[in-house]
């Protein structure tokens, strides 16, 4: 795809140290002091649940500008079974180039692959205020938990969007985040060794 001189493509081998070097400077300090992303996109990719034909990188002058990727997830039903469905990210824009609308094009464009794939749904953690504009509503909506969230706590980070209407109607149950998520404190500060020092700080707005 290419809008005029934009190419969105997928990622190889040769774009993981460029990307991961992209997502740590997106994260750095945002949500917690320092970032974990650089090393969960480092993982995911070996994870079972990745889905490499979804692994997208936006990219202009041969410079990589924006990423975003999917796994595959599940939805555990309350009728019983699983629901499969996808989540996403880590997604970003380098920080130079955020809100200039970038991100919207790359995050319209790689939801439109996923619904060409046949995937019915993605559940996701982030903005409304962003993501509504490309679909995404908030999850409750569709009869959808967030795990482990305990009753009557603020759930309005949790967002859904259908890519084939219709695919959660009678549907209520409780999404699981993938296990690739979940990383090693340690594992990630002897990752961050290999890149240039950055300084990590405490700062209004994080979460973690």
């Amino acid at each position: 795809m290419n809008i005029n001189d934009i190419t969105i493509r997928l990622e190889n081998k040769e774009d993981y140290a460029e990307v991961e070097s992209l997502v740590r400077e997106a994260f750095w300090n945002v949500y917690r002091p320092g970032c974990l992303e650089h090393y969960v996109i480092h993982v995911l990719r070996d994870d079972p649940a990745f889905i490499k034909e979804l692994d997208f990188v936006m990219e202009t002058g041969g410079k990589i500008i924006g990423q975003n990727m999917f796994m595959k997830t599940v939805i555990e039903s309350e009728a019983g079974g699983i629901v499969p469905a996808l989540t996403m990210g880590p997604i970003c824009i380098t920080p130079a180039l955020k809100r200039r609308g970038f991100g919207k094009i790359l995050l319209d464009y790689s939801l439109e692959r996923a619904e060409e794939l046949g995937f019915g749904a993605v559940l996701f953690e982030g903005n409304i205020a962003f993501y509504g504009k490309s679909g995404f509503d908030y999850a409750r909506n569709f009869g959808i938990r967030y795990h482990d969230l305990p009753e009557g706590e603020d759930d309005s980070f949790f967002l859904c969007k259908e890519l084939i209407p219709g695919y959660l109607d009678d549907v209520t149950g409780v999404y699981q985040t993938p296990q690739g998520y979940y990383v090693d404190d340690g594992e990630v500060e002897e990752f961050d060794r290999l890149f240039p020092p950055k300084e990590k700080l405490k700062l209004p707005g994080q979460i973690f």
